[in-house]
C-alpha cells in the first residue's frame, strides 16, 4: 500500500450500539491503533478516527424494550465503547458518533449532493427484510436471513432509492485497475463477483434474466411522480469491462436509501416522513468526522480521500460497492485503499450477542491487570537476573500499580496475542488458554526475560552504565566492522562487507546478533507493508531469540570473573543492550505500555515524546550513546499462572446472566418521593439488561492453538521370554520425521525437578515449538542454548504439567539409568534439514 508520506487518514468501522463491546470490537481498534502509531513515528500527520452508529430500526426497538428513549440507549452503549477505548489507551484522533449533530447536517448535505445530481428517486417496495443487519434480502419472509440466521419479516414501505445500477462499470473498472485498492484478496474477488453478476448461471443456461428497476426520472419528491415499472432483461452473453473481463449488465440493482417505517434516524431533508437508511448514515461518518457539511473544511480538504479503512470481512460490500458508489454520485475522491479481516472465533464460531459466545475485553483487563509489576525501583547493588526480574526489586516496599498501568499492561497483552496469533484477514481463533501461553512464551520468557537480564548485568558488571569508551563518532558500517575484526578468540572473516552466512553463525557470535537486528530492521522496513503484523511480530521474535542465545553463550557471569575477558564483557553487554533499544522501537506500536517502560529503563526518557520527535525512525546502530546511565530497573512482563484461566471464565460466566445491568452513563436520580413503579408515567427510566437468550461461556468449550492432550499410553506388560525388540519395516521408519533444531530457550519448569521446556528452531521453513524434555537433572539450561539436536517433528502432541509439548529430543544412554547425552552434529548443518 502507497501513503502519501504527509498525511495518513485511516478509519475502523463504526461499531453497532445494540451491544456492549467484545475483544472482536478491540481487534479492529487494536489493529487500527497500531497503524496510527507506526505512521506517526514515521513522521506522518496522521489523523485516526473511530465511533459508534446510533440509529436505525434495531437501535430504536431495543431501547423500547430497555424501557428508555432511544438517545439514551444509545448514550450509555457509546460510553462503554469510548470509555473502553481510553482505558487501553487506544490513541484515536476523533470519535464520532452518528447522533452528533455534525453529523447530521453532513448527512443531509450528502442527501442533497445525490439528489441534485438526478441520483434519486421515490418508489414503493415490498420485500423480505432483515431488522438485525438492516437490510431488504433476497428470501422469503419467516425463513432465516443468510447472514445472521434471525427470522425476514415482510415490509412493503415507500422508500427513495439511489441508481447504484449506474455504478456497476465504474466500480469494477476501478477496482479491476487498482484505483479502489482492496488489500486482501479474497474480499477483492468476493466484491468482484458479485458486481459481475450471476455468469455461473448464464455460463450453465445459456441466458441470464436480472431485472431492472425504471424511474420516471433521475429525481422525484412525489410518490405519483414515480414510475412503479420493472423491466426483465434477458441475457445471452456478457459485457466487458476496460480489463477485459466479463459481466452481465444490471446485475447490481438500486438501492434502497431511505425507511418510513420508523423514526429513529435522520430525517431527509424536504421529506422527514422518510429517516436516512442506516448504512447511508453510517458510511457518510468518514467523511463528516473531518468537517464535511460544516462550516470548517480544512481536515477534509487535508485528509480526504482516506489512506486506509479498516472494516471486518461481513460488511465488506457496504464499503466496497455502496460506500464508493456514493461518493462517485456526489462527484467526491474514493478512498486509497480497503482492507478486510477475519473473524475472531470463540467455541468455533463468530463472537455473537445472540449466540452468548461473546467474550468481553474488560474480563482481560482485569484479569491480566493483576500481573503488573510495580513501578521501577533503583536496584539493590548486588542484584543481578539471569532467568526472571524479581529479583530486582529493593527490600523497600514497591509502589503499586495505578489502574491506568493494570488496563494499560494488559492492553500490550491482548494487543500482542490477536496480531501475533492471528494472519490478517482470516478468522482466528481465541481462548484464554492461548493468550496465556503466548504471553509467557513471547514477554514473560521473550523479551521481558531479555530485558530484565541484560540491564541487570550491566547495574551489577558496569555500574549502571552503557559501555563506558567514547564511540560516538562511529557510523554504523564502523560498528559492523569492529565487530568482525575485534572479537576476542574470534578470526575474523575476510571480507569486512561479506553478507552474513548462517553457517558460519559460530565464527562471530557478536555479528551474527547485530546482523539480525539490522536485518529485522530493514525487513520490517520494506517487506510486511501496513498490515502483515504477525510476520513483523515473528520477525521480532526470533531477533529476541538471537540476541537472548547471545547473551547466554557469552555468558557475562562467567566473563565478569575473569580479569582478562573485561573488554569482551563490555562488548557483549553493548550488543546486547543495542539490540534491545532497536527491538525495543520495533515493538513500540505492538505493546506501548510496556516499551515505554523499557525505554525509561534504558535511561533514554519518554519513548511517547521520542515518537513524536522522529527519533524512532532511521534507526542505526550504535544509537544507544556510550557513557548513558540506565534508570531505575523493575520488572517487565512477570510469568502468569495457569490460574488465571479459570479466573477469566469464572468472570464471563458471571458476566452472561441475563440479570447482569449494563450499567449507565447516564441514568438520572430520582428523589426518593418519587413512584418506584417502573410502570409509573413519572416513574425514571429502567436500566437497560442484557437479552436473556444470552448462554454461559464456557472456556473449556474455546479453541486453543493445539491439539487435547494425547492420553498416557496403557503400561506395558514384561514377556520374560522374549526381551528382543519387535523389527519394524522400512515403511514404518520413514514415518518418523527427524529433522534438525537449534535450541534458542531453555528454562526449569516451576515444581518440576526432571522438565525443561525448551524453544527449538527448524529454520525457517517451519514455526519455532516447544518441547518438554526430562533432562534438567543433567542438563542446565545455560549449557543448551544454540546446540543444535535431532528432534522428532510429528509426534502428536501431549500436555505436561497444563504445557503443551510437540516433539521429541534424541539422545542416548549408557544403561538403564545413564546420563542421556543429546544427540548432536560434529559439523554445521542447516537447520531443518531431515535425517534419512
Amino acid at each position: 500500500m502507497s501513503a502519501d508520506p504527509k498525511k495518513f487518514y485511516l478509519t475502523t468501522p463504526i461499531y453497532y450500539v445494540n451491544a456492549r463491546p467484545h475483544i472482536g470490537h478491540a481487534y479492529t481498534t487494536i489493529v487500527a491503533d497500531v497503524l496510527a502509531r507506526r505512521h506517526r513515528l514515521l513522521g506522518d500527520e496522521t489523523f485516526f478516527l473511530t465511533g459508534t452508529d446510533e440509529h436505525g430500526q434495531k437501535i430504536e426497538r431495543s431501547a423500547a424494550a430497555a424501557g428508555v428513549p432511544p438517545q439514551q440507549f444509545t448514550d450509555q452503549v457509546a460510553a462503554e465503547f469510548k470509555t473502553l477505548w481510553d482505558r487501553m489507551g487506544i490513541t484515536y484522533d476523533k470519535f464520532i458518533r452518528t447522533t452528533d449533530p455534525a453529523h447530521k447536517l453532513g448527512v443531509q448535505q450528502l442527501w442533497r449532493a445525490l439528489e441534485s445530481r438526478r441520483f434519486i428517486y421515490l418508489d414503493t417496495y415490498t420485500g423480505s427484510y432483515c431488522v438485525s443487519d438492516e437490510a431488504f434480502v433476497d428470501a422469503p419472509a419467516g425463513t432465516p436471513c443468510p447472514d445472521c440466521g434471525r427470522l425476514l419479516e415482510t415490509v412493503t414501505e415507500e422508500n427513495y432509492f439511489f441508481e447504484l445500477s449506474k455504478f456497476q462499470l465504474p466500480l469494477l473498472n476501478l477496482i479491476e485497475s487498482g484505483k479502489l485498492n482492496i488489500e486482501n484478496e479474497a474480499r477483492r474477488n468476493e466484491v468482484l463477483s458479485f458486481l459481475r453478476g450471476p455468469l455461473s448461471v448464464l455460463d450453465r443456461d445459456g441466458s441470464v434474466t436480472v431485472q431492472r428497476r425504471i424511474p420516471k426520472s433521475g429525481s422525484s419528491k412525489n410518490l405519483s411522480e414515480a414510475l412503479d415499472k420493472v423491466e426483465l432483461l434477458t441475457f445471452t452473453e456478457t459485457s466487458k469491462t476496460e480489463a477485459g473481463t466479463d459481466y452481465i449488465p444490471f446485475a447490481l440493482n438500486d438501492l434502497s436509501i431511505s425507511r418510513s417505517s420508523f423514526k429513529w434516524g435522520i430525517p431527509v431533508p424536504g421529506n422527514e416522513n422518510h429517516v436516512v437508511y442506516v448504512w447511508l448514515d453510517a458510511l457518510i461518518n468518514y467523511i463528516t468526522a473531518l468537517g464535511y457539511g460544516s462550516d470548517d473544511t480544512a481536515n477534509f480538504e487535508k485528509f480526504w480521500p482516506a489512506d486506509l479503512q479498516l472494516v471486518g470481512k461481513e460488511i465488506i460490500r457496504f464499503h466496497c460497492v455502496y460506500w464508493p458508489a456514493f461518493l462517485l454520485a456526489a462527484g467526491l475522491p474514493i478512498p486509497k485503499a480497503i482492507t478486510a479481516h477475519g473473524w475472531l472465533l470463540f467455541d468455533n464460531s463468530k463472537m455473537s450477542k445472540s449466540k452468548g459466545n461473546i467474550v468481553r475485553t474488560e474480563t482481560i483487563l482485569d484479569a491480566l491487570g493483576t500481573l503488573c509489576p510495580p513501578a521501577p525501583l533503583a536496584p539493590a547493588p548486588e542484584a543481578v537476573i539471569l532467568s526472571e526480574a524479581k529479583d530486582l526489586l529493593s527490600s523497600d516496599a514497591p509502589q503499586e500499580p495505578t489502574k491506568s498501568d493494570r488496563d494499560l499492561f494488559a492492553s500490550d497483552i491482548l494487543r500482542y496475542f490477536l496480531l501475533r496469533e492471528i494472519p490478517f484477514g482470516q478468522d482466528g481463533s481465541f481462548s484464554f488458554d492461548a493468550l496465556l501461553t503466548r504471553y509467557n512464551a513471547d514477554l514473560a520468557n521473550g523479551y521481558g526475560n531479555l530485558v530484565s537480564r541484560t540491564l541487570s548485568m550491566i547495574a551489577k558488571y558496569n555500574n549502571s552504565e552503557i559501555l563506558s569508551e567514547d564511540r560516538s563518532k562511529w557510523t554504523e558500517k564502523d560498528w559492523v566492522d569492529h565487530a568482525f575484526g575485534k572479537s576476542p578468540g574470534v578470526t575474523a572473516w575476510s571480507l569486512p562487507d561479506q553478507p552474513f552466512d548462517p553457517g558460519t553463525l559460530r565464527q562471530n557470535t557478536m555479528y551474527h546478533a547485530i546482523h539480525h537486528s539490522l536485518r529485522t530492521r530493514d525487513l520490517l522496513d520494506n517487506k510486511y507493508g501496513d498490515i502483515g503484523f504477525q510476520a513483523r511480530l515473528a520477525e521480532i521474535s526470533l531477533t529476541i531469540s538471537v540476541v537472548d542465545g547471545f547473551l547466554s553463550g557469552e555468558a557475562p557471569w562467567k566473563l565478569a570473573k575473569l580479569p582478562e575477558s573485561k573488554e569482551w564483557l563490555q562488548e557483549v553487554l553493548y550488543t546486547s543492550v543495542e539490540s534491545i533499544r532497536m527491538i525495543t522501537v520495533f515493538l513500540y506500536p505492538f505493546l506501548p505500555y510496556a516499551t515505554s517502560r523499557v525505554w525509561a529503563q534504558l535511561g533514554l526518557g519518554d519513548i511517547e515524546l521520542a515518537a513524536k520527535n522522529g527519533e524512532l525512525k532511521n534507526l542505526q546502530w550504535g544509537g544507544l550513546a556510550p557513557g548513558t546511565k540506565l534508570g531505575p530497573l523493575s520488572p517487565i512482563f512477570p510469568r502468569a499462572d495457569k490460574s488465571l484461566i479459570e479466573t477469566m471464565i469464572n468472570m464471563e460466566e458471571q458476566n452472561a446472566r441475563p440479570e447482569t445491568p449494563l450499567k449507565s452513563a447516564t441514568t438520572p436520580t430520582h428523589a426518593a418521593a418519587e413512584p418506584t413503579d417502573s410502570t409509573h408515567p413519572a416513574a425514571g427510566p429502567r436500566p437497560i439488561h442484557e437479552p436473556s437468550d444470552i448462554l454461559p461461556v464456557g472456556g473449556s468449550t474455546a479453541l486453543t492453538t493445539g491439539p487435547d492432550p494425547v492420553p498416557p499410553p496403557a503400561p506395558l506388560t514384561p514377556n520374560t521370554q522374549d526381551l528382543t525388540p519387535a523389527s519394524i519395516s522400512i515403511d514404518d521408519f520413514a514415518k518418523i520425521e527427524l529433522r534438525v533444531a537449534q535450541i534458542v530457550v531453555a528454562e526449569r519448569i516451576p515444581k518440576a525437578d526432571k522438565l525443561l521446556r525448551l524453544e527449538v528452531d527448524l529454520g525457517p521453513d517451519f514455526p519455532k515449538r516447544q518441547i518438554l524434555s526430562g533432562i534438567a537433572e543433567h542438563y542446565t539450561p545455560e549449557e543448551l542454548i544454540g546446540r543444535r539436536i535431532v528432534v522428532i517433528t510429528n509426534l502428536a502432541p501431549r500436555k505436561m504439567r497444563g504445557l503443551e509439548s510437540h516433539g521429541m529430543l534424541l539422545a542416548a544412554s549408557d544403561g538403564e539409568n545413564g546420563k542421556p547425552i543429546l544427540a548432536t552434529f560434529a559439523e554445521d548443518i542447516a537447520l531443518g534439514s531431515r535425517l534419512k
